[in-house]
């Protein structure tokens, strides 16, 4: 809240929220919506899966990149010897076909390859965004031209056929992980910047920013003290639901050969490499799509309950977990209650009707 408008507080209008119940009403619209609780508890195991994956590999004893050729049969062209792909107590989801590297092992790694990558991307994205958007909409007529035309220009981009055209002529000695994330975030910024400009537009109108422009605060001080706070929400929201196509674009990218390379593990790649196997070795091809499909899903069930936590007035796009059949149940009980209440007042001035013209009959 910008000092100009300290006097119409001591007036004795209060135009600030404090963060504290903010958050507090943020969690309580969040907490009933039983699906985004579940989502964020799989997002959670996921994030933790991630975070100890040296510790749960060393628990089975075994590491992503050691090859193991005594597990596979060179005579069928490498097929994990065994039984389901070689499971096993020490290989828990079997071994990797030609290699015999174990896949459990993989399988963790590539979780923190793919939402490390996910994550970073949507960092690069949402910083990009935010400050190009907040640049349009305080700027003159011709900065926000220029800048609009670039976003637009960013926005008409194809997104796969640039990030090809990029990782291709990148030198293999740069990190892979760290160039995929930079590509990608510096490729799809431009929908969140148009979001944030035309947000910002609408702030920009109101009377605490006014005032702060007319006490000779600068750009920078308005953006940062007045228009980033009523920015969060919608921005947070965006965001939340960037991770999910950020990791599908990881993947589509490693699947077509120019994301993370090998030895690193990722899901995109040990999918592209299943894509001969997915019949001798079924394991290979459905451990790590059904990884990737129930985390595209579960941050995506978790964007949809953070949007509409923030914003009541957005309709969920989830027919589940979100309440809507109580929220109907209620409806109807008030309304036939309403119609039961109709009814006994029209009954009862029915009766005060019938009642008086008795009375006025009665010598």
């Amino acid at each position: 809240m910008s000092d100009a408008l300290v006097a119409v507080e001591a007036a004795g209008t209060d135009l600030s929220v404090p963060a504290a119940s903010g958050a507090r009403l943020f969690w309580r619209r969040l907490r009933t919506r039983r699906a985004a609780l579940a989502a964020a508890a799989v997002v959670a195991l996921l994030v933790l899966i991630a975070l100890a994956a040296p510790l749960l590999t060393a628990l089975e004893g075994q590491d992503p990149t050691t090859y193991h050729p005594s597990l596979v049969d060179s005579a069928r062209g490498g097929v994990p010897i065994g039984p389901l792909g070689g499971i096993s107590a020490e290989h828990w989801f079997g071994v990797e076909p030609q290699t015999g590297r174990d896949l459990f092992a993989r399988m963790v790694y590539g979780a923190r390859v793919s939402l490390g990558v996910a994550l970073a991307a949507t960092v690069v994205q949402v910083t990009i965004g935010v400050t190009i958007g907040v640049a349009a909409a305080l700027g003159n007529r011709w900065v926000d031209q220029l800048l609009s035309r670039v976003t637009d220009i960013i926005v008409s981009l194809p997104l796969m056929i640039m990030a090809l055209a990029l990782l291709a002529i990148v030198p293999t000695s740069f990190p892979r992980p760290i160039l995929v994330a930079f590509v990608i975030g510096l490729i799809a910024w431009g929908n969140l910047a148009k979001i944030v400009r035309a947000q910002a537009l609408g702030l920009k109108g109101l009377d605490y920013v006014a005032a702060a422009r007319l006490s000779g605060w600068g750009a920078v001080s308005v953006a940062r003290r007045e228009l980033l706070p009523g920015l969060a929400a919608p921005v947070i929201t965006y965001a939340a639901l960037l991770v999910p196509t950020n990791i599908s674009t990881e993947a589509a990218l490693s699947f077509l050969g120019v994301g993370v390379k090998p030895p690193t593990p990722s899901w995109g790649q040990m999918i592209t490499s299943a894509d001969i196997w997915y019949q001798s070795a079924p394991q290979y091809l459905l451990f790590p799509a059904g990884a990737l499909f129930v985390t595209v899903l579960a941050l995506t069930v978790l964007g949809d309950g953070v949007r509409t936590a923030l914003d009541p007035r957005a309709a969920s796009r989830l027919r589940i977990g979100t309440g809507r059949r109580s929220a109907r149940k209620a409806a109807a009980r008030k309304a036939a209650a309403t119609q039961a209440a109709a009814t006994q007042a029209s009954a009862t001035q029915a009766s005060a009707k019938q009642a008086g013209t008795t009375e006025e009959g009665t010598p």
